[in-house]
């Protein structure tokens, strides 16, 4: 399967929005971002539609389209008939004038080819009479049932598509004709490519939006009704069962949309629940009205509907039927690599996302996987990472952070922009007595502490640090340093017990001091003998004042 879905890879966030709406999980993630599994992916779209960051990028068709215009051959443009809800007020007429200038040749309503897809229905109703026949006309509801449930490929008509019946009729009354579709979906890309020869290329209304902006021409806004144009019903939901006017009454009709609810049909026949169907299957909500193209950039499902259904007519386009043989499309189940792992293997990943008991098992979804173990399943197809785990992310830092403040040996208190004290450890408790955390968590600073530091941090916005503050009422000092998270409105409070630094201090203090005394009265009593020996003598006691000042000044700095 070519990349018709890529990726910009710098615009991935790690966010999963796109394998939670992923259908059948065709999506993995490497290093942090997500990468479309093709050989899985049944291209409906939807990861394109839901991503936050606009990384899922459909590729463009148009410069493809031009070289086809330059070639020489007439180019003709097949026009999916949800145009009419995507260019409000513009019918065909506007918009084949608007082709025209581009330099198409003609542009015609792929509705002609569902007129003769609807009569081949029929005809499988009266003449085959299958037990169940599911429509074809999806490429996403192909490749679903050719990749996941091959055992229903025989339900499956096999009937092309409108878009291969329409261009296949162009190339028949105009045999050097190349040609164009043009709608919301980004399948028809894959299913061109997949059944060459009848459609040259495929471009997206918002392609061709681009391409006519880029030209500056617009579209005139107007519409000429014509009542042969029963086939333009086809892009809404049950539109197909709406058009068929010849039904075997010994079937049951039913219209079935959107991925999900195909894939618990599909069971329902698999398990042997369903019989004598005709099943009308789209893989989008509101079926072609709600393409992947039309949901992203003009998701309006009643107003569409409406303006589908408005333009239609009562009756069918006058087309010439083709022969049986020119209608058969062959499916054939199309193989994915996939490997399942063992129950053994299942439960060693199972422990190395944290989860070893059932209970553990949350099957929160967070990672875009319903269950844990279909998780485990992922990881061992290569498909996901066990960092995409949120409960298992938020165990581990919490853990990493519990071991943190648990074994610091600083006292640790954070608080909220309340000053209520939101976390506090072991040695945060042994410096103010208390018991427990409990005593405490959730009240006012103020009970355990004075306030006014925090509050100047808090209204300054500027950390203290290493703050030498006595605590009287436990009788110890600390070093504080307060700092404000401003992006959690939290206040840190980071205490380090230095009470027995500053007894010792106090300690050598009251030590010098003593020392000082001591050498004060000793000097006082040398003066005095040195006097009398100097009275004596007739010596002068300068110097050994002098001496003796010194010997006391040392004593000080010590």
């Amino acid at each position: 399967m070519s990349d018709f879905l890529t990726l910009k890879k710098s615009n991935c966030k790690n966010c999963y929005k796109c394998i939670r709406h992923c259908p059948v999980k065709s999506i993995r993630f490497s290093g942090n971002q997500a990468h479309i599994i093709g050989n899985d992916c049944i291209l409906c779209g939807q990861c394109f539609v839901v991503c936050p960051q606009n990384a899922k990028k459909i590729a463009d068709g148009t410069e493809k389209v031009r070289v086809l215009l330059q070639d020489g051959n007439p180019v003709i443009a097949s026009i999916a008939p949800s145009f009419i809800a995507n260019y409000e007020g513009t019918g065909i007429e506007a918009l084949r004038e608007a082709l025209k200038k581009l330099g198409f040749h003609d542009a015609e309503e792929t509705a002609i080819g569902a007129t003769i897809v609807k009569t081949e229905y029929e005809r499988l109703l009266n003449e085959e009479k299958n037990d169940i026949i599911i429509t074809s006309c999806c490429h996403s509801v192909n490749l679903l049932i050719q990749k996941y449930f091959p055992n229903e490929l025989p339900f499956l008509a096999k009937v092309v598509s409108p878009m291969q019946a329409h261009c296949a009729d162009i190339k028949k009354r105009i045999p050097e004709a190349k040609t164009v579709f043009i709608g919301p979906c980004l399948s028809k890309k894959d299913e061109a490519e997949m059944y060459s020869g009848t459609v040259d290329a495929v471009l997206t209304f918002e392609e061709l939006t681009e391409w006519l902006n880029s030209e500056n021409i617009e579209l005139k806004k107007e519409t000429v009704k014509n009542d042969e144009s029963l086939a333009r019903l086809f892009p809404t939901t049950s539109g197909i069962l709406k058009t068929m006017t010849n039904k075997n009454p010994d079937y049951i009709y039913m219209a079935i949309d959107g991925v999900e609810n195909c894939i618990n049909a599909l069971r329902d026949i698999e398990n042997g629940n369903i019989h004598n169907c005709f099943i009308e299957m789209s893989a989008c909500s509101g079926s072609c009205i709600g393409g992947p193209v039309m949901e992203k950039y003009h998701r309006s499902p009643v107003k569409d509907f409406m303006a589908v259904s408005q333009y239609a007519g009562k009756q069918d386009f006058d087309v010439a039927q083709p022969e049986i043989p020119e209608l058969v499309k062959n499916f054939s189940y199309i193989e994915r690599n996939t490997c399942v792992p063992s129950e053994y293997e299942i439960n060693e990943i199972m422990k190395r996302m944290g989860k070893f008991r059932p209970e553990q098992e949350l099957n929160c979804g967070s990672c875009g996987y319903n269950t844990c173990r279909e998780k485990a399943v992922a990881i061992y197809q290569g498909k996901a990472e066990i960092s995409m785990c949120l409960p298992f992310l938020k165990d581990k830092a919490e853990s990493f952070s519990d071991t943190i403040v648990k074994n610091t040996p600083n006292g640790l208190i954070v608080l909220n922009d309340m000053l209520e004290v939101q976390q506090i450890n072991k040695v945060a408790l042994s410096i103010m007595n208390l018991r427990s955390a409990d005593d405490i968590l959730g009240d006012q600073v103020i009970r355990i502490l004075d306030p006014c530091s925090f509050i100047e941090v808090q209204s300054t916005g500027r950390g203290i640090y290493n703050e030498r503050t006595y605590l009287a009422e436990y009788q110890r000092y600390v070093e504080q340093t307060i700092v404000p998270d401003r992006e959690s409105h939290m206040l840190i409070c980071i205490m380090r017990d230095v009470t027995d630094e500053e007894n010792e201090r106090e300690k050598k203090e009251s030590i010098s001091r003593q020392t000082v005394e001591v050498a004060d009265r000793v000097v006082d009593r040398q003066m005095r003998i040195v006097q009398e020996i100097a009275s004596l003598l007739g010596e002068t006691a300068a110097e050994t004042k002098i001496a003796l000042s010194k010997l006391k000044e040392s004593i000080t700095n010590e």
